[in-house]
């Protein structure tokens, strides 16, 4: 695509093919092959002795964080290792010895680096000095930091209004980054503060926040040894969150029941082989889910609905399958919910599900019995038109058994990145809370704006109208991450400015604004200092814990700057010395940007004392069955609709997915070895039959489409792959088919992309002879 620069890149990256090999998934996750994959990458990234260095620190009480999933760390860690193989690998990848400066980009122009894949741009290693890429240029140069701060200061200035640049953050952020960087926003005038949770958990918070009176999980990680079910949803820990397995193996142990509810039955829940023991290295691991519904995509809130009618049937003949007493005492909606799912037919429900009548009924019998209850889930909820109906007809059944506020039982949402949870506890968002606002005004000496900002959805459209002009990243790859990429590449395309903070080159560093910057930070594993003095940042993990993080390594170059630096000479450049906020003072001290924390980020206290160690967790009030936030006091039992995606007789829906060998974004192999992938990530999983009806063959290629708003948006080129999916249901990794996903559609309330339910098409390549579409 050549762009308004005249700059032609190539913002979705190439589609040739690689040799794909296809084989039986494997039938567990981790074990010794897990070590071996662990060891092959860290080896060829960090050395042997850095190696060792990192993965017998990574999450200790005295390390640093994980700069993988936000899974919590348990209070004595292992002392063999507190990783997992993705951790492993995110380890690798920011830690590696491989670097690049200006002399790589002198070498590469951006046009040539856009026709390289997102796996070869991430390999080519760590940024090491500040760049930019000026008006009419092809090539980054070398920048000063100073420079690079007046440049910045001086397109800022330069707006007609605040609300014309959009701030983004990613989860990689510490607390300290994202608060400071949540301040120097408002205090330039905005709440333009899309971030990476917009795009994933948003529709959890909505969710929790109507039900229970709070956007987080109530469970702690030992909540999880002792339920009685543990309910998996729309997640694949065994390739997101890889650590959660020893949990779920410790409540197997325990005598609890795992259900799986997802369209695919993914390795990790088959069966895990811990290698911290022996049965997981020599024995035959650990059998997880006890049952796998194979539910239809976003077909949850059917198959709730009938789980809760039988449940209820079972429950008016004696009274004992619900909590009646905690009903009463705590929530509100019970008798509306229970005439409402009398309305609705048995038959048509279990049609929607796609899942067993005899399954259903096993899970019936589980739950019955039961009332230590956690539910988890991940993308596979939240990136739905109905995300926020589905989480919360999840949280009705937890109502219903009275399994909230409660050991070893409640609501957890499993988070992605590290700490996109503490992003948004010391300000990251776009809305306004006034009582935050108010603590702003008192302790930090500003008067914030009043105004909500955008968020990830409303920053594309703003971008791509010219309303907003700047964009700034804390992070990530806003371009892979955002859907609809083509739209996506077109709104930076219009900027102004762009400025990526970042570690690692990603395509967001090719497809820019008229003038773009990258500014080189810190990875989480590189030791801090500043004038002889070692710095500790902070993070929260998806279930509520402040905990310190300290790297060991040596900083990949002496010309990169902490993120917390960074924003405070930003802001020390932009004022002029002249503000309230002392910010290159704080940019320096991370002990004075704690204490501003303490006192204006809800829940925060004394948190430079209290996160040593095994950390302490911030307030929350469902695990105190608090709802006095709500209405009348009681947690909301909530009355949900059922989807209805009018598929016509030749669509089929579609889930985007991650690879084993990925991160979000980042991609760090080519392979999928749990579902027998190897070398390749252009790929479409189909059930046969509708490989069949469409006269498709194993390894052809096809193109996927997608029709909304009598708009068609294609990707092209994947390869056919027979799989065990549910029959009009299929799957494909992304960044690839993110083009499929419109801007514009979007969960209710949350705004959330529909990544995890696009109704698409597929159609082969044009015939060689005749040139013409074959559409099925």
């Amino acid at each position: 695509m050549e762009n308004k620069f005249n700059r032609k890149v190539n913002h979705r990256g190439p589609t040739e093919f690689r040799d794909l090999e296809f084989k039986d998934p494997i039938t567990h996750a981790a074990g010794k092959l897990a070590i071996k994959e662990t060891l092959k990458h860290t080896f060829k990234e960090m050395g042997v002795v850095d190696s060792m260095r990192g993965l017998f620190t990574i999450n200790q009480q005295d390390g640093f964080d994980c700069p993988s999933c936000a899974w919590p760390d348990p209070e004595k860690p292992s002392k063999i290792g507190e990783y997992c193989e993705n951790g492993a690998k995110a380890l690798a990848d920011e830690a590696t010895h491989s670097h690049i400066d200006a002399e790589f980009f002198k070498k590469y122009s951006i046009e040539e680096l856009s026709e390289l894949t997102d796996f070869q741009l991430n390999k080519f290693g760590r940024l090491v000095e500040p760049l930019v890429l000026r008006e009419g240029k092809i090539h980054y140069e070398a920048i000063s930091w100073q420079d690079a701060f007046d440049l910045i200061a001086k397109e800022l200035h330069s707006l007609d209004s605040p609300n014309e640049a959009v701030f983004y953050t990613s989860g990689r952020s510490s607390n300290e980054a994202a608060f400071l960087y949540g301040m120097f926003v408002r205090a330039y005038g905005t709440n333009n503060m899309p971030d990476c949770s917009n795009m994933c958990h948003e529709s959890s918070g909505v969710a929790l926040t109507e039900t229970l009176g709070i956007g987080k999980g109530s469970t702690k990680l030992e909540d999880f040894y002792d339920a009685e079910v543990i309910i998996i949803a729309g997640q694949n820990p065994g390739t997101n969150h890889p650590r959660m397995l020893t949990a779920l193996e410790k409540c197997k142990e325990n005598g609890g029941y795992i259900i799986a509810i997802n369209p695919l039955e993914e390795t990790g829940l088959v069966n895990f082989k811990n290698p911290k023991n022996l049965k997981g290295l020599v024995g035959s691991g650990e059998d997880i889910a006890d049952l796998h519904l194979a539910v239809n995509i976003n077909q949850d809130i059917p198959l709730v609905k009938l789980i809760l009618k039988r449940l209820a049937e079972k429950d008016a003949l004696d009274e004992t399958v619900f909590d009646h007493q905690f009903l009463s005492e705590y929530t509100q909606g019970y008798s509306e919910l229970i005439t409402d799912l009398k309305s609705f037919n048995e038959d048509e429900l279990l049609s929607m599900t796609g899942v067993s009548d005899e399954k259903i009924n096993q899970a019936v019998e589980i739950l019955a019995k039961k009332s230590k209850i956690i539910v988890c889930w991940a993308m596979g909820l939240t990136q739905h038109k109905n995300s926020v109906e589905t989480i919360r007809e999840y949280v009705n059944l937890l109502l219903l058994k009275g399994a909230i506020g409660k050991p070893n039982a409640g609501t957890c949402p499993v988070r992605g990145h590290s700490n996109v949870q503490g992003d948004r506890s010391v300000g990251i968002m776009h809305f306004v809370d006034e009582e935050f606002n108010e603590r702003i005004r008192k302790y930090m000496g500003f008067e914030p704006p009043n105004e909500k900002g955008i968020d990830v959805v409303e920053s594309m459209e703003a971008m791509h109208t010219g309303k907003a002009r700047v964009f700034i990243a804390l992070g990530g790859n806003f371009l892979m991450a955002a859907s609809d990429t083509d739209y996506t590449a077109e709104a930076l395309n219009n900027c102004q400015m762009t400025v990526q903070i970042s570690t690692k080159l990603n395509r967001s560093h090719l497809v820019t604004g008229k003038t773009a910057l990258i500014l080189p930070t810190f990875g989480r594993s590189e030791k801090d200092e500043k004038n002889g003095n070692a710095r500790f940042l902070t993070m929260e993990s998806s279930m509520g814990r402040i905990r310190q993080s300290k790297g060991i390594f040596k900083p990949a170059s002496s010309n990169i700057m902490s993120e917390p630096e960074i924003i405070g000479n930003l802001g020390h450049t932009f004022f002029k010395g002249n503000h309230p906020v002392a910010w290159q003072a704080m940019g320096e001290d991370y002990e004075l940007i704690r204490q501003k924390i303490d006192l204006v980020a809800k829940g925060f206290e004394k948190t430079s004392e209290q996160s040593k160690g095994f950390g302490y967790y911030l307030p929350n009030n469902t695990r105190h069955r608090d709802f006095s936030m709500l209405p009348n006091g009681k947690a909301q039992i909530s009355l949900n609709k059922l989807p209805d995606h009018k598929l016509q007789q030749d669509e089929l829906m579609l889930m985007t997915i991650r690879s084993h060998d990925q991160f979000n974004t980042t991609i760090y192999g080519m392979d999928d070895r749990y579902r027998g992938v190897y070398n390749e990530r252009r790929v479409i999983f189909m059930n046969q039959s509708d490989m069949a009806q469409r006269n498709l063959k194993k390894f052809e290629i096809v193109n996927l489409t997608s029709t909304y708003d009598g708009k068609k948006r294609t990707a092209y080129k994947f390869k056919v792959l027979p799989y065990k999916i549910p029959p009009g249901n299929v799957a494909a990794y992304f960044p690839e088919t993110n083009p499929l996903v419109p801007y514009n559609h979007f969960a209710e309330r949350s705004n959330t992309p529909i990544s995890k339910s696009v109704k698409i098409r597929i159609e082969k390549e044009k015939s060689r002879t005749s040139g013409q579409d074959n559409e099925l």
